[in-house]
This record gives C-alpha cells, sequence and structure tokens, in this order.
C-alpha cells in the first residue's frame, strides 16, 4: 500500500483512512442502484398479490351463492 497521510497529517502506513473514504464515497451509489433494482419484481409481486385475492374472493362469492 502507499503511504498515505490521515486527516490531520498523521502517518497511516495501511491507507485505511483512504480506504474508508472511498468506500463511503462509494456507497450511495451502491444503495441507490439496489433500491432501484427489486422496483419491477416488487410491483410484479404486489399485482400478484392482490390478483389472487380476487380470484379467492371470486370463488368464495360463486360457493356461497
Amino acid at each position: 500500500m502507499a503511504n498515505t497521510q490521515g486527516p490531520e497529517g498523521n502517518y497511516d502506513p495501511a491507507g485505511s483512512t483512504q480506504m474508508f473514504r472511498a468506500f463511503v464515497d462509494e456507497a450511495p451509489q451502491g444503495r441507490q442502484q439496489q433500491a432501484a433494482a427489486p422496483a419491477g419484481p416488487r410491483v410484479g409481486l404486489i399485482v400478484g398479490v392482490v390478483l389472487a385475492v380476487v380470484v379467492v374472493a371470486a370463488v368464495a362469492w360463486l360457493a356461497l351463492k
């Protein structure tokens, strides 16, 4: 690893401050991508559950009629 300076100018032999800053800078982008990805399957799941409830209600209504 490269020898880096910490925020106060302290010697950081492992470069952990630089790695931490890179992680923090990348984290929000990763969360946005993760939040956007399941939106399609989530909508499909909701539509499927609503459709199943409608079908069960229709079958129950016909059975009790």
